[in-house]
């Protein structure tokens, strides 16, 4: 796993028992359930019942002394701030693509060939192809994933009746991704490859 990956699932995790400690705090308060269970809530909570609110009107007062623009600067910064980890989560479920990269040469000094470059969604497309013609392999679909410095490609077959898995996995490592490893110039492409029996409709007996 990268450092940047667990630097980030950390901080995800330690926002998501942040919000969810606060969140069962005014839970707790809302349902009245200090009173009810008797428990004690922690030191210097505000909310400690239903009819409790977070700001009392000393606060509220006091802080709108301080001029018209400051309830709508709160409310500003707040929106900002949710926005940023609103797009910072989407970041970390969207998963990094190649993009364009460039194609390679079978010249001796093995040097990509210049102002040649291929989108990673073709390449994706030109594994599948390939592997739509391997032996047993009914349907076929790739795609890239990952940066350009470390990629991996996702395969889905779907095998036909009697194929087999092992013959065509080999078959798939040494064909389209190997070709596709060697057009982009990298030292390995790991595979993520799905398999599947391809569906077929009930046989007539006459």
């Amino acid at each position: 796993m990268k450092p940047r990956t667990t630097t980030n699932r950390i901080l995800l995790a330690l926002a998501g028992l942040l919000l969810l400690g606060g969140g069962l705090l005014v839970l707790t308060a809302g349902l009245d359930l200090y009173r009810r269970w008797s428990l004690g809530p922690p030191s210097g909570w505000p909310l400690t019942g239903p009819h409790d609110v977070l700001l009392g009107a000393g606060d509220r007062e006091r802080w709108s002394s301080q001029g018209w623009w400051w309830w709508p600067a709160v409310i500003a910064a707040l929106a900002v701030v949710a926005l940023l980890a609103l797009g910072w989560l989407l970041a970390q479920l969207r998963r990094p693509r190649p993009g364009r990269l460039p194609v390679w040469g079978t010249s001796p000094a093995g040097e990509p060939e210049e102002g040649v470059e291929v989108r990673d969604g073709a390449l994706g497309d030109a594994i599948a192809a390939e592997a739509a013609g391997l032996p047993g392999v009914v349907q076929a679909g790739a795609r890239m994933s990952g940066r350009a410095a470390r990629p991996e490609a996702r395969v889905d077959l779907a095998l036909g009746t009697g194929a087999s898995p092992r013959e065509t996995l080999r078959a798939l490592a040494d064909g389209p991704l190997e070709r596709a490893r060697r057009s982009a110039g990298w030292r390995r492409l790991p595979a993520d490859v799905r398999l599947r029996v391809a569906r077929h409709g009930p046989r007539r007996a006459e």
